[in-house]
């Protein structure tokens, strides 16, 4: 039988915050609530959790600030909540590491839904999928060619240790890599395993984001021997990968 999933819900709005918890509560799911940045912080730091559901308007500390710290911190995955529906707005959330994007105002039965697609897709995206070895292990890094995935700190290192700045979708797009090396991924599960479920947003930029990792990753850009491009199908990283579990 599956444990409960921990959901943390924040939200400055008790009329929100309450009847959403209410809700999840009653479809088997653990719920604790917060209702500022501040608190999120203190129950994120004193417990894990599966998955955030987080306002972006919010006095204070606003949301896309508390989900970057989320995902440098503790690589939660977050739904963001927020009364602005351009595109603009959906392409900033998920730049801020968010993994999905629910407008307001929403139907709870629709964010139960993002909840589950985001939940299942990164249950698929294991890095024990590709290297059952340390499955039972949190992956602390992983060491591919001449370079290091720090996953803790969220790091790019060189072969000298020093760090490369990763946008977060380039973390997420490079963290998916490494787990499925030489294994050709299309551009549709790229942005599937990247994006979440609004993955339209980003149809016309995953080439742009291979292109920039590859400027950060490759010697010659333009004759790239390490992320390569198979024509037709999607891209592939061409490198023995390594892991080490965080130790215990």
């Amino acid at each position: 039988m599956q444990a409960q999933r921990h959901i943390l819900v924040v939200d400055d709005h008790l009329d929100i915050c309450e009847p959403l918890a209410a809700y999840l509560r009653r479809q088997d799911m653990q719920v604790s609530m917060a209702f500022n940045a501040a608190q999120a912080r203190r129950q994120l730091a004193q417990q894990a959790f599966d998955l955030v559901v987080l306002d972006v308007m919010m006095p204070g500390e606003d949301g896309l600030s508390l989900c970057r710290h989320i995902g440098q911190a503790y690589g939660t995955p977050v739904i963001l909540l927020t009364a602005m529906s351009s595109l603009a707005s959906k392409v900033s959330g998920l730049d801020n590491g968010a993994d999905d994007y629910v407008v307001k105002p929403f139907d709870p039965q629709e964010l139960l839904a993002r909840i589950k697609t985001v939940l299942r897709r990164l249950s698929r995206a294991l890095p024990a999928a590709v290297m059952p070895d340390t499955a039972s292990q949190a992956i602390h890094r992983y060491v591919f060619d001449e370079w290091t995935l720090d996953v803790e700190r969220r790091e790019l290192l060189d072969r000298d240790g020093v760090a490369v700045t990763l946008s977060s979708v380039e973390y997420r797009l490079l963290r998916v890599l490494v787990e499925h090396p030489n294994t050709v991924l299309s551009r549709d599960k790229l942005m599937d395993l990247t994006a979440g479920a609004d993955a339209q947003v980003f149809d016309r930029s995953i080439d742009s984001q291979v292109s920039r990792l590859r400027k950060k990753l490759e010697p010659d850009p333009r004759r790239p021997s390490l992320l390569k491009t198979v024509w037709g199908n999607g891209y592939l990283l061409a490198a023995q990968v390594s892991s080490e579990a965080a130790a215990s």
